[in-house]
């Protein structure tokens, strides 16, 4: 099927187009900021006695919100020593299901760009998620921030001698007192939460999504490098970490390249590797890309020709043996690293280490009788049939041998034969997935996107060629024809990994395969792009299975 042939119907459904979030700066986030006092008992419906918040954005206050609470039970007198607050000045009050409904309405708390705080966040959000479910009220689970853990990352123990909010207050130059009374604990409570902000604002808080990692243990070395992402573009592509040398140390892959690299230094890591890279960084380059899939393709293939010192996967890719049946005079089970692509369908594999390979040639010879070659020569089809397309004929026996020895309490041997029979299983899932697209010439296959448009990926010979996105609400067949004529010349390959890793193919393949993509283009027999009903998707089971 050529792209002048596709019906429009095939790209049906397509939504308007939305940009991809930059992230909202922290002048344009709403804080709600609420203290609470309590009769000193656990959250519920029975123990706020005061609220007091302050609604703010941009650095201006908006509103206050300021009411007493009859908590419906007698506050303790040790509770009224240290707040003020007594029974006979909440006993006109409104009751917690009024007070607290009238606070939930005020805040809007369900907004996305508005964040709860307070300080020493776990007592006051707790009391109010408490009382909201056990009164049934609506509770949106909103963005909390903790002034409490902010200042510890903004000022030292040099610096302030405690994180009390008095000492915070007092610290900063609050002309708010705290004095145990919600509204004004409140009010000193915004004001440490600006000064925090202004101190950690050079050092990458700017944003609304940088809260959520604002109070974590970085060192103010490392989140200063969040500088390294701000000239980064949004869209999906592949990241490199270079040093002051020029060499590359880690290679990865986002789908928005601001926000993933600018993560990696206002995140708490704690992998020992990682954060002396991120130590020793003092560059990222990008290479953005039309697709998500096309960056993952790049990023495999940059961590195969540059091999980073900080990548550990993917960077053997083509030495990952398989599982075949050496034709000739004396046919026999073998692990090969070149396999002729012209065997693909009659081999099982990659293999993630030789150890692997040979646990599944055991369940193969094991299951079916094979005990020395001349066996396997004899029955040459069997073995062919059980590797192409027939992995019941390993499967069943082995599950039943399992079933025999675990029934006669022969545990230890049960899971020999189950690990071998995993080890195959997993090998062969893999085999299922690649060799629809390592035996076709050529296909191009759409995805919708979210925000309208499609995603267009072409694959030739196993081989990323060429991706494109189109417009939201335009045909796309305009450009199917388009990324059919400038997509990369492929040749078929001799042998399985020559030119393509099978990673990069099993990236393909659980793109193109999935539910959500459509085939809008396949040159050569269609039957290639089908599963056998006797595949290793059969036995997922035994695969998700723990011993």
């Amino acid at each position: 099927m050529v792209a002048s042939e596709i019906p429009s119907s095939a790209f049906a459904g397509a939504t308007q187009a939305s940009f991809e979030s930059m992230g909202t700066p922290l002048q344009e986030t709403t804080f709600v900021v609420v203290d609470l006092e309590t009769t000193g008992a656990g959250p519920g419906s029975h123990t706020i006695t005061e609220i007091g918040a302050v609604r703010v954005r941009g650095g201006q206050v908006e509103d206050e919100l300021s009411t007493l609470v009859n908590p419906g039970r007698a506050i303790p007198a040790q509770i009224t020593v240290l707040t003020g607050i007594t029974n006979a000045m909440v006993a006109g009050a409104p009751p917690v299901p009024e007070a607290l409904e009238r606070f939930l309405q005020w805040a809007r708390l369900w907004e996305e760009e508005t964040v709860l705080v307070a300080h020493n966040a776990r007592f006051d959000v707790g009391h109010l998620r408490g009382a909201a479910r056990a009164l049934e009220l609506d509770w949106h689970e909103p963005r909390v921030l903790d002034t409490l853990a902010l200042a510890r990352r903004a000022w030292t123990r040099s610096e302030v001698p405690n994180h009390r909010l008095a000492t915070l207050a007092s610290f900063v130059g609050s002309p708010t007192r705290p004095t145990h009374r919600a509204l004004d604990d409140a009010r000193a409570t915004v004001d440490v939460l600006h000064a925090a902000l202004e101190v950690l604002g050079p050092l990458g808080v700017t944003h609304l999504e940088d809260l959520a990692t604002a109070t974590d243990p970085v060192p103010a070395r490392r989140r200063a490098k969040s500088r390294l992402a701000q000239d980064l573009p949004t869209s999906p592509g592949v990241y490199q970490f270079l040093s002051a040398a020029g060499q590359v140390l880690y290679v990865g892959s986002a789908v928005d390249l601001r926000r993933r690299v600018r993560s990696y230094f206002t995140a708490a890591e704690k992998r020992t590797r990682v954060t002396q890279m991120l130590d020793t960084t003092v560059q990222v380059r990008a290479i953005p890309t039309p697709t998500e899939v096309e960056a993952r393709v790049r990023e495999l293939r940059l961590i195969a020709e540059l091999d980073p010192p900080v990548n550990r996967r993917s960077r053997s890719p083509r030495r990952q043996p398989w599982l075949h049946l050496v034709r000739g005079s004396h046919p026999h089970l073998a692990g090969t690293t070149v396999l002729p692509t012209s065997e693909v369908g009659s081999a099982v594999g990659p293999f993630s280490s030789r150890h692997s390979l040979s646990q599944a040639q055991r369940a193969v010879e094991c299951a079916l009788g094979l005990r020395a070659w001349h066996d396997q020569a004899a029955r040459s089809q069997e073995i062919l049939q059980a590797l192409a397309e027939q992995i019941d004929l390993v499967a069943v026996p082995a599950l039943e041998q399992v079933a025999r020895l675990s029934a006669a309490e022969r545990y230890e041997e049960a899971g020999l034969w189950t690990t071998r029979l995993r080890s195959l299983l997993a090998a062969a899932r893999r085999a299922d997935q690649v060799r629809p697209l390592l035996s076709c010439p050529h296909l191009i296959a759409a995805r919708r996107r979210s925000g309208g448009g499609w995603e267009l990926v072409c694959v030739r010979w196993g081989r990323l060629a060429g991706s494109a996105i189109t417009p939201p609400d335009a045909d796309p067949r305009p450009m199917v024809a388009s990324l059919r004529a400038t997509a990369q010349v492929v040749s078929r390959p001799e042998r399985v990994g020559q030119d393509t890793s099978v990673e990069e193919t099993l990236v393909l393949a659980d793109w193109v395969l999935d539910d959500g993509a459509r085939l809008v283009e396949v040159e050569g027999p269609t039957e290639v792009l089908t599963w056998p009903v006797g595949s290793a998707a059969r036995y997922r089971k035994v695969l998700a299975s723990r011993d």
